[in-house]
């Protein structure tokens, strides 16, 4: 550590005295953090940014570097008869690596080695943790506009960051702070101008639409050649460990290698059309520009453009029946003898990635690789035949998923009589939607209501908390398994815990009929919630008791998008709201569009209401503020996934059987006792603690299944 710091301390001196050195931004990162945790906040700032300065030249170094010496040390057009195959294969290598090491030497002003950070901190900066560390930096130094900027920064990686998220908050509600000073200092031109193109197509803007599409596509295009040339990096391994005993020959390391970097080119195009802060790709990122802009170019009468992206796009999906109508009508639009030839830019890009992928499916097939094809449209007689059985069972899959959302537009009946459909899909502006009344009676209701009393004075996980969405509101919060275990302790009544159980049970027999008939729904999660408005807090209140979010999905409303990947609960499919009561003010559940904003509908509770729907991007959603008052539901999340049923309500299930045979023995014994063939009623009875101390010996395994205190406060709605 002490050598590495006096290195660190000699980089910087060297830095000072010579302009062209760039000092290694790992040196620079470990400076600024110890500088940040010795408050000493104007260190912090100058060294982080130096940090984030020093990365960025590396990049621009190693990407300047390597186009260059592309050029400079050609691999083909050599002269002919050059000498010995070696000499022509690996002369033009030591040659083009030659040409790296100067080049980046004079770029550096040291040794490139120099510049090779640990796994660790080139992870940080590619998650922008630096920005992290600055937005408090300049913070603590009263530059406000740039520690917005540094935390918004930050925050468009780290979505899912609960701290960074709540100081957005506060910058917003900060007197001299503006709209602009919240800038994404690290945006990539690309998504910018398709998330603007792809806004303007929507609003039927088609001649904006393809300005910004054509810049989005060429900006990506740009931004994968970039990636594709950092590939040529040093070797990774994949394990993090080196086997001194197993290092492989000439060859062997060559292919290995080589096969590394060919992967690692393919999955470019994922790094590129992932958004910053989202883990999943959107699908066909390129294909998907062609489609967009051969429609908008049509809709503005430039059919030659229009042709030349249909020509472009079926490179991808040659048998595209839709593109191949268009393409004809584009014929005889433009006349027969008209050439329509897709874009070169295109047709390069599909015929290196071809030749790409042969290469590395050889490799899968006779050197033991692996693969992990990022596109949908690779031919199927590129994929050996070892693998396209597990290539069409997810295609099957695929088609699965679409017959069932075709399935579920055929309603079932209602297994309840006295249920009511108040509201349908259609009414509510939107799909898989549904409100059904007299689910409850006003008597269940308020049984239901004196469990959520007894439970908050007995105590519980969320007893006088504040609500994990607000502050102005306090949040209480039971699970079936815990109100079971409160009736097994003589805390609530045994019936009032029960009627939890099969008013949730009601309520998934009614979702079930309603939207999947003849496919069963399991308990994902059932959460009897309370949210109390705090009085005093109330006054200027501007948020909302829970935002607007999916259920299955993170939801993304600037790229209009719901990304199904973790910490979203991706098995989710359905979701209720079973309400107890409308004595509140505010509290009304509502949908909108993908935008978050625009309101489609709205529910308003009252006792016995069940509103349920769809859990995925079809239902982005959000609850009002309650304002005054206390507000009480049983959420309730299904999935048709057995593997993830809810397992705390088998645990509670349990319960209620074991009290069943308790019950049914005291009464058998009572019986007994009244027609003298049993004990002699001079004899005493078991004591209720020892009947109780029985029915709790398997408590700790119950314990253990419970769901953590704050997966319970995200799940509620």
């Amino acid at each position: 550590m002490a050598s590495r710091l006096c290195l660190c301390l000699l980089l910087v001196a060297a830095a000072a005295m010579s302009p062209g050195r760039l000092v290694p931004y790992d040196l620079l990162y470990a400076d600024g953090v110890r500088a940040y945790f010795a408050r000493d906040w104007a260190r912090a700032a100058e060294l982080l940014q130096r940090a984030l300065h020093s990365y960025a030249g590396l990049r621009a170094a190693r990407l300047a570097c390597r186009s260059a010496c592309r050029r400079e040390a050609a691999f083909l057009g050599g002269p002919p008869g050059a000498g010995p195959w070696e000499a022509a294969l690996f002369g033009p290598v030591l040659q083009r690596a030659d040409c790296l090491q100067h080049c980046l030497g004079r770029r550096l002003g040291a040794a490139p080695s120099a510049h090779r950070a640990s796994r660790t901190i080139r992870r940080d900066f590619e998650r922008r943790e630096p920005y992290n560390y600055l937005q408090v930096a300049f913070f603590q130094l009263k530059k406000l506009d740039q520690a917005v900027s540094a935390a918004h920064t930050f925050f468009v990686a780290n979505p899912q960051h609960l701290q960074m998220r709540e100081d957005i908050e506060k910058y917003r509600r900060m007197s001299g702070v503006r709209s602009d000073n919240f800038r994404d200092l690290e945006a990539t031109p690309h998504w910018e101008a398709y998330e603007a193109g792809v806004q303007h197509y929507d609003a039927d803007e088609y001649l904006q639409a393809v300005a910004r599409l054509e810049e989005s596509l060429t900006e990506a295009l740009s931004a994968l050649e970039e990636c594709r040339a950092l590939c040529e990096g040093p070797w990774e391994d994949e394990d993090g460990e080196e086997e001194e005993e197993m290092q492989p020959g000439l060859y062997e390391a060559i292919a290995a290698h080589y096969i590394q970097v060919l992967k690692c080119r393919q999955q470019c195009v994922l790094e590129i059309a992932t958004k910053p802060g989202r883990i999943s790709a959107t699908e066909d990122f390129i294909p998907s520009h062609l489609d967009l802009l051969q429609f908008a170019y049509d809709q503005v009468g430039n059919q030659a453009l229009a042709a030349e992206c249909a020509a472009s796009y079926l490179l991808f999906y040659p048998t595209d029946e839709l593109m191949l109508e268009k393409m004809n009508q584009y014929h005889t639009e433009l006349g027969e003898d008209t050439a329509v030839t897709a874009r070169e830019s295109i047709q390069h890009y599909v015929q290196r990635s071809l030749m790409e992928k042969k290469l590395i499916y050889y490799a899968v097939e006779h050197l033991g690789e692996t693969f992990n094809d990022p596109d949908l449209w690779t031919p199927d007689e590129l994929i050996p035949e070892n693998l396209k059985e597990k290539h069409r069972e997810d295609q099957e899959k695929q088609k699965q998923e679409t017959l069932d959302v075709e399935e579920r537009d055929k309603r079932g009946p209602l297994p309840f009589e006295d249920i009511a459909v108040t509201m349908d899909s259609h009414q509510m502006n939107g799909t898989q939607r549904v409100v059904f009344d007299r689910v409850l009676t006003e008597s269940e209701c308020k049984d239901l209501l004196r469990l959520t009393k007894a439970a908050g004075e007995a105590g519980d996980g969320y007893r006088a908390r504040r609500s994990p969405h607000t502050p102005h509101e306090r949040f209480e919060g039971l699970t079936v398994l815990r109100a079971m275990q409160l009736a097994q302790n003589g805390n609530v009544d045994w019936r009032d815990a029960k009627l939890l159980l099969q008013a949730s049970e009601k309520s998934r027999k009614i979702i079930e009929s309603y939207f999947t008939p003849g496919k069963k729904l399991h308990f994902s999660f059932t959460h009897l919630v309370c949210r109390t408005a705090v009085d005093e807090e109330q006054e200027g209140r501007m948020d909302l008791s829970h935002p607007v979010h999916a259920d299955n999905c993170l939801l993304d409303p600037e790229g209009q998008e719901c990304w199904k990947e973790p910490p979203a609960y991706v098995y989710r499919d359905y979701s209720g709201i079973l309400y107890l009561n409308d004595d509140f003010q505010g509290g009304g559940l509502f949908f909108t569009e993908m935008d978050t904003v625009t309101v489609t509908a709205e529910v308003h509770p009252k006792c016995g209401r069940l509103v349920a729907f769809s859990s995925g991007k079809e239902n982005p959603h959000g609850v009002w503020a309650v304002s005054r008052g206390r507000r009480c539901a049983i959420a309730l999340w299904y999935t048709h996934s057995q593997e993830h049923a809810e397992q705390e309500r088998v645990k509670a299930e349990e319960l209620i059987e074991q009290r069943a045979v308790e019950q049914d023995q005291t009464d058998g014994e009572e019986r007994q006792g009244a027609d003298g063939s049993g004990r002699s009623s001079s004899e005493p009875p078991v004591p209720s603690s020892e009947t109780r101390y029985t029915s709790r010996r398997h408590r700790p395994g119950l314990d253990r299944t419970q769901h953590p205190k704050e997966l319970r406060a995200r799940d509620e709605f």
